[in-house]
């Protein structure tokens, strides 16, 4: 039976619900990573076929979708236009060691109006590629009454373990380069709003994915909460760092991935578990829900016993789903760090069910009417932010942070920042503040309990230097003249 659970205040019936994951369900999977047993295995999806033929535009008869050309770092070598509604694209990036597959999926009517529309990125899973969403999960049939533009990248090379959606730590591996989330967020998502006609803001652009690409989606979520309204994970593992539990699991499991299909070291992605435990923790959603906190979360998960997609008197189905039961763990682990930071989710512990395709595809059919609802709804950015980072300079809905701290990573944030004035954890830093202020005015400041001023720039933002521990600053007005 399907279970709704909505946060706040639901983590004592998940914890009800869990049950412990034994060594048997490890070495069932680290069995099933192995190359020899890769291609039968359900770690996410099936492997995809390779790119297509290049088309010689992409039109169909006298439909032009648009000038897909390269930019902001895409060279954009191959343009596949299947159908009305159906694009693929080969291309490159020198944050990548090869190039790689995208997959698009336009509204219906997308060439015959000036429409603008909505953006889900839509992620695959391990074992992965572009075009799995198409070829196994439906997605062209699922999305086809829904005005949004659907964009699937590739988020490993030739359907591989996959990058685990990050800057890998080991740029020295046998695959070369792997800054998976700088080409994902920093070129693939303004490429997108200068070829495509999106509504380029954060209350029209979603996120979601199966499995590893479940991870992906919630990680980029929680790491840019300024570019994404909606988050989704399908069967995923939102914690793999942050609970006990989570971060025995998350070792093995990236470690298995990254040895028995990608061939390189264990630790490439994240690097090593205790070592570079800060890392782990940077880039783990539940380590960074308070980030979540305002925007829209879906989970769905089942508990890997069969359920009814499957015919049991199937031997493959003869034993409980190792997989699915791992990232229903790790998916009970996240509501539970939600429900601790008071960040409000729906979690659809939907009881059987293996990790699967026929249920991902459920998922997704499921979670569109209500993303449809959260597009129309175009919800402003909020007048207080909390945002925490473990990296030295990052930038946030329009703040911008430059610590100023040994090691090179480790946690700060801004806590309830607004035009009035912010508290910074862990610094020393420099504070930009977005354009909120009259430009090249003065303005009167109290950091830490003492009298200052700062004179705003061209724009009109502020710049404060705030020393280590926590830091309050107000702005207090302006000065006259």
């Amino acid at each position: 039976m399907s279970r709704l659970l909505s946060g706040v205040g639901a983590a004592h019936v998940l914890t009800g619900r869990r049950r412990g994951l034994g060594r048997a369900a490890l070495a069932a999977l680290l069995v099933m990573v192995t190359p020899a047993a890769a291609a039968a295995s359900d770690l996410g999806a099936t492997v995809s076929s390779s790119a297509p033929a290049a088309a010689p535009a992409a039109t169909i008869g006298d439909d032009v979708i648009g000038d897909l050309t390269s930019s902001h770092g895409l060279t954009v070598s191959e343009v596949d236009r299947v159908d009305e509604r159906l694009v693929r694209l080969t291309v490159a990036s020198q944050e990548l060691a090869r190039p790689v597959r995208l997959t698009l999926l336009l509204p219906q009517g997308y060439t015959a109006t000036t429409r603008r529309y909505p953006t889900l990125y839509l992620l695959h899973g391990t074992s992965g590629g572009a075009d799995d969403w198409v070829q196994q999960g439906e997605a062209e049939d699922i999305t086809a009454g829904f005005p949004m533009i659907v964009v699937m990248p590739d988020g490993g090379y030739d359907s591989n373990g996959g990058g685990w959606w990050t800057d890998w730590v080991d740029q020295d591996t046998a695959l070369g380069v792997a800054n998976w989330e700088t080409f994902h967020i920093e070129q693939l998502v303004p490429w997108v709003d200068a070829h495509l006609r999106t509504r380029a803001r954060r209350s029209q652009r979603a996120i979601a994915g199966l499995s590893q690409g479940g991870f992906g989606a919630m990680s980029y979520a929680s790491r840019h909460p300024d570019l994404f309204v909606s988050a989704a994970s399908f069967s995923g593992a939102p914690d793999i760092a942050k609970a006990p539990q989570a971060r025995t699991l998350g070792a093995a499991v990236v470690g298995a991935i990254m040895t028995g299909l990608n061939g390189v070291q264990p630790h490439a992605p994240f690097g090593d578990p205790v070592l570079d435990a800060v890392n782990w923790q940077g880039h783990n959603p539940a380590d960074l829900v308070g980030n979540l906190r305002r925007m829209d979360l879906r989970l769905w998960v089942g508990d890997g016993t069969n359920g009814p997609y499957e015919d049991t008197a199937d031997p493959r189905y003869a034993s409980p789903d190792p997989i699915e039961a791992i990232v229903h763990e790790s998916t009970l682990l996240f509501a539970e760090a939600a429900d601790a930071a008071g960040v409000p989710y729906v979690l659809d512990d939907y009881g059987p069910g293996r990790h699967r395709w026929p249920y991902w595809a459920r998922d997704l059919a499921q979670y569109l009417p209500r993303l449809a609802e959260v597009f129309r709804q175009d919800r402003s950015v909020p007048e207080r932010i909390d945002y925490r980072s473990i990296d030295r300079r990052y930038s946030t809905w329009g703040w911008r942070v430059r610590t100023r701290r040994e090691p090179p990573q480790a946690f700060s944030g801004l806590v309830r920042a607004s035009r009035e004035g912010f508290v910074f954890l862990a610094g020393p830093a420099v504070v930009r503040t977005p354009p909120s202020y009259r430009p090249l005015t003065t303005y009167r400041l109290r950091v830490q309990g003492e009298r200052t001023r700062a004179r705003s720039d061209a724009r009109g933002r502020l710049r404060v230097a705030v020393s280590g521990g926590r830091s309050v600053v107000r702005v207090q007005g302006r000065l006259p003249g």
